[in-house]
């Protein structure tokens, strides 16, 4: 049990993306909640074999595009109106029509800076160090392996079940994955 505190969790080896996928569903269905695939490539559909949730990317954009519209608009608003007022022509002072261009490019601007930021932030971005690095296989996930990772902290990990759980997904070879 000593051990189990000085790692970080198992970590199971696949040679094809067939193999990953068939794991993270088994990994999902047992209920494994803290997991995670690596692969040296997109594969179609481990997401949802994983059972990992809805993004809120979507949601921070709309608050940032919302955001950056208003300030657009009230930027404009606070120059003309309140800051320094000029009457030209006869024209009222506020003109909201006026105000549309700079507004949407100012929805624009911040909805992707938004995208941008909770991408990175959500994903836990920049990360220059992971405890996966430690393992001398774990190489190979960027050339032609696949790899599941179950966490130690998560609820339903024991170190003996969960290793006798991965080596009977077929795997080539389950590692224990320094913390």
């Amino acid at each position: 049990m000593e051990l189990k505190n000085e790692i970080f969790g198992l970590m199971a080896e696949f040679k094809t993306p067939e193999g990953l996928l068939h794991a993270a569903e088994h990994v999902r269905d047992a209920g494994y909640k803290k997991a995670d695939a690596y692969a040296p490539f997109p594969v179609h559909g481990l997401t949802e074999a994983m059972g990992f949730s809805k993004t809120r990317v979507p949601l921070i954009v709309l608050c940032g595009g919302i955001i950056g519209g208003l300030s657009g608009f009230f930027m404009q608003y606070y120059a003309q109106v309140l800051s320094y007022p000029l009457i030209i022509a006869g024209r009222p002072l506020y003109t909201w029509p006026s105000y549309i261009p700079i507004s949407y490019e100012c929805t624009i601007l911040f909805a992707a800076f938004s995208a941008c930021f909770g991408m990175l932030a959500l994903n836990g971005l920049p990360q220059p160090y992971h405890p996966v690095f430690n393992v001398p296989s774990f190489l190979a996930a960027s050339r032609d392996r696949f790899f599941v990772v179950i966490e130690r902290v998560d609820a339903k990990f024991n170190l003996d079940e969960t290793r006798k759980f991965l080596e009977g997904l077929d795997p080539v070879e389950v590692s224990e994955v320094p913390a």
